[in-house]
């Protein structure tokens, strides 16, 4: 792979290293799961957290949201040359990678995380979970896409097994952060890594989440 693999590292320091990480949802030990929300540019991790109230589900998730330094992941589009938008960028999947293995730690399956992320947050969890593949819970990916070496997305750049991992991609046909374009790239990327993708391009929505979206999230996670 042209692309590098976070991994454990003890030395790691970049920007959301230091950073605190919101919690919310129910204690680990009371859960069935556990969801990583990412949220966007500008927001909070408590914001993101709010989300889960929309949720309709019999499950009882442990909810973790890493808060971006200065609200941001990394400074430019995630379409900008990569390297332009280091060391965020590689601070945010080190940052995942991080709680990840928390939660591995604290006796969740991979087969029992989750990663939601709107705009920005959806974009560094796509990238991560295309770099990272397997049996997970489920991606849901809202108002973004693989961010790949930024103007570029090449499937030979991924390799492994997502094990039909679910997939939810919503997104405008018209939002003016994420081209669907980028969108139809990503899906293509995740079926070739074996993942079960659903993707939604919306006629003229803004950049939200809307109704329809919170309805996929209830069924990837009561399915």
């Amino acid at each position: 792979m042209s692309l590098f693999r976070v991994t454990a590292d003890t030395n790691f320091n970049g920007p959301h290293q230091p950073t605190q990480i919101a919690e919310g949802g129910v204690p680990p030990s009371e859960a069935d799961a556990a969801m990583i929300m990412i949220h966007g540019r500008g927001a909070t991790a408590p914001s993101i957290i709010q989300l889960a109230n929309e949720f309709e589900t019999d499950k009882k998730l442990t909810l973790r949201a890493p808060q971006a330094s200065g609200n941001t992941w990394y400074p430019y589009s995630f379409m900008a040359p990569s390297e332009q938008n280091q060391p965020g960028l590689s601070s945010g999947l080190q940052k995942i990678y991080d709680i990840v293995q928390d939660l591995k730690n604290e006796g969740f399956s991979e087969e029992n995380i989750y990663f939601l992320g709107f705009s920005q947050g959806a974009c560094l969890a796509s990238e991560f979970v295309a770099r990272h593949p397997a049996k997970y819970g489920g991606l849901i990916a809202l108002s973004g896409g693989m961010i790949g070496v930024g103007d570029a997305v090449n499937p030979d750049d991924y390799e492994g097994d997502l094990q039909e991992t679910p997939i939810f991609m919503g997104c405008s046909d018209v939002d003016p952060h994420i081209p669907k374009e980028r969108v139809n790239e990503s899906e293509k990327v995740f079926t070739g890594l074996n993942a079960s993708v659903t993707k939604k391009l919306y006629p003229g929505m803004g950049h939200h989440v809307n109704e329809d979206e919170i309805k996929h999230i209830q069924e990837m996670l009561n399915s």
